[in-house]
C-alpha cells in the first residue's frame, strides 16, 4: 500500500523549508507541517507600524555562510537585498563601548583587551588558523580541543570581555559548560564582525521566499512520530499520516518529545533559553560612537547581556526618523525572566539599557517581547562525544535537521544541515506518490 506522503517535513523555520526546497529540487513530494500560524521559526520577522522587527536571528556573515549564500543564489537575491552593515560590534568595560571587537583593527585598539589578553587571543587564533581543516564546522566534535570548555581554554580578562559576552550574550552559552572547539570553530569561519549583513526586508526573507516554493501546512501540530516497516508515520493534529520519509526539523528537545527511537546524539543535545525585547522608539539614539551593537560582560551587568541598534543595522527597519533597539537577557537572569509578564520583562531589560543607551525608555513607543524556550543548541561534552555516531549512521526513515545538527549557534547551521540530509537521502530510493 503506497504512503499518503513522500516526504514530510516537521516545523517551517529555516532548516525545515530549506530541507524542502533541497528534496523537491531531487523530485521528491514534500509537504510542510508547522505548529504555530508562521513560519520561519527564530528567523521570524513581526511587521508592526512601518518597522521590521527581527525576533530572533539578526544578521548573517559575508563568509563562513557558504550554504546560506547557495541558497541566496538559487533564490535570485541581489546583493542590495543582503548588504553590509558597515558597523562594528563594541564591548562594554570600564564604563565605556569599546569598539571593533571580532575585527582585526580590534587587537590594535585593545576593543576592551589587555595587552596579556590580546597575546593570549592571537596565539590561540594563529593556533586554530594554522589547523584551519581540523576546525571544521561540519565536525565539530573532531576539533583538537576535544571537549574542553570555553571557560577551560581562557582566563581573565580574554574570558570575561570577549568569550563570555560573545557565547554568553549572543549564544546565552554557559561558558563553564559549552565546547570550545565549535565555538572556535565558528568564530574562524565567519572571520571579522565588520563584515556582517542582514537581510534588507527582515531575517525572515529566505523563509519566505522558500515558502513560496514549497507545500506548507501552518496550525497543524505534529503529535507523534513513529518509524514503521515501510517508512514512518505521524499524526498530524488528529490525523495519521504515513511517510516514505519524515524530516524532524525541530530543537533536539522537541524531536526527542515526538520521536521516541531518536538516536542518542539527539538526546544529549542541548537548548538554552533565549529572552528578548525589541524596543520600538520614537527617535533615532546617540551612543556607543558609530557600533551597531553592544556586548555587555557578565562581570558587568549580570541581567541585560547586549543590545543591537536596528536602525544603524540598515535604516530600512524602521520609519523615517523613527529608532529600534534590540535587548537580549543574560543566561542568568533567563528563568526569572520567563516566569514574568512581557511588560515586566520590558521594564527590567531597559532600566539596565538605559546606562547604556541613555534616553531609551524616554523614546520607547512600543515593545515586542519573543520568549524562546529552545534559543540555541550548546554543545556540551556529552553531546559532542555522540555526534560522530549520529553523523555516520546511515540513511533513516526518520531524519534530522536544524541548528543542533553541527551544534553551531547560527541559521547557517540550519541551511547546511537541510544540504546534508538532501545528500544523505539522494542515495535512497524514494519515488514520489500521487498523495502529498
Amino acid at each position: 500500500m503506497s504512503p499518503d506522503l513522500d516526504v514530510a517535513v516537521v516545523g517551517a523555520g529555516i532548516a525545515g523549508l530549506a530541507a524542502a526546497y533541497r528534496l523537491r529540487a531531487q523530485g521528491r513530494s514534500v509537504h510542510v507541517f508547522e505548529s504555530g500560524e508562521h513560519i520561519g521559526g527564530r528567523m521570524r520577522t513581526e511587521r508592526r507600524d512601518g518597522y521590521l522587527a527581527d525576533t530572533g536571528a539578526e544578521m548573517i556573515g559575508s563568509t563562513g555562510y557558504p550554504a546560506t549564500w547557495r541558497l541566496i543564489e538559487d533564490l535570485r537575491l541581489t546583493d542590495a537585498e543582503v548588504p553590509l552593515i558597515g558597523a562594528d560590534l563594541a564591548v562594554w568595560r570600564d564604563g565605556k563601548a569599546r569598539g571593533h571587537v571580532g575585527d582585526p583593527i580590534g587587537l590594535l585598539t585593545g576593543a576592551g583587551l589587555g595587552v596579556p589578553a590580546r597575546l593570549t587571543l592571537l596565539g590561540l587564533l594563529g593556533g586554530a588558523a594554522a589547523r584551519r581543516r581540523a576546525y571544521d564546522v561540519d565536525t565539530p566534535e573532531a576539533t583538537p580541543l576535544g571537549d574542553r570548555t570555553i571557560a577551560e581554554i581562557s582566563r581573565g580578562d580574554l574570558h570575561d570581555y570577549l568569550f563570555q559576552p560573545l557565547a554568553g550574550g549572543y549564544f546565552g552559552w554557559d561558558t563553564t559548560q559549552a565546547c570550545a572547539g565549535p565555538f572556535l570553530s565558528h568564530t574562524l569561519a565567519v572571520g571579522a564582525t565588520k563584515t556582517f549583513r542582514t537581510f534588507r526586508d527582515g531575517m525572515d526573507t529566505l523563509a519566505l521566499r522558500l515558502a513560496d516554493q514549497v507545500e506548507v501546512s501552518t496550525g497543524v501540530p505534529v503529535r507523534e512520530v513513529v518509524t514503521t516497516d515501510t517508512g514512518a508515520r505521524l499524526v498530524a493534529d488528529r490525523t495519521p499520516l504515513t511517510a516514505r520519509t519524515i524530516v524532524m526539523a525541530v530543537p533536539a528537545p522537541l524531536a526527542v518529545t515526538l520521536h521516541g527511537g531518536a538516536p542518542e546524539y539527539v538526546r544529549r543535545c542541548e537548548y538554552r533559553p533565549m529572552v528578548k525585547v525589541v524596543c520600538l522608539l520614537s527617535r533615532p539614539l546617540d551612543g556607543l560612537g558609530r557600533s551597531f551593537a553592544l556586548a555587555v560582560p557578565e562581570v558587568e551587568n549580570q541581567v541585560l547581556a547586549g543590545l543591537v541598534v536596528d536602525d544603524r543595522k540598515h535604516l530600512g527597519r524602521v520609519p523615517v526618523d523613527r529608532g529600534m533597539v534590540s535587548l537580549v537577557a543574560t543566561p542568568a537572569a533567563v528563568p526569572a525572566l520567563l516566569e514574568q509578564t512581557d511588560d515586566e520583562i520590558s521594564r527590567t531589560l531597559i532600566a539596565h539599557a538605559e546606562k547604556y543607551l541613555p534616553g531609551i525608555a524616554h523614546a520607547l513607543r512600543g515593545t515586542i517581547v519573543t520568549r524562546f524556550e529552545h534559543g540555541l543548541p550548546m554543545p556540551t561534552p556529552a553531546a559532542l562525544n555522540a555526534r560522530a555516531g549520529f553523523a555516520g549512521r546511515p540513511p533513516a526513515a526518520v531524519e534530522y535537521v536544524g541548528d543542533w545538527y553541527a551544534m553551531r549557534p547560527s541559521s547557517e547551521a540550519a541551511v547546511r544541515s537541510a544540504e546534508l540530509v538532501a545528500e544523505r537521502l539522494s542515495v535512497v530510493d524514494s519515488p514520489a506518490v500521487a498523495r502529498g
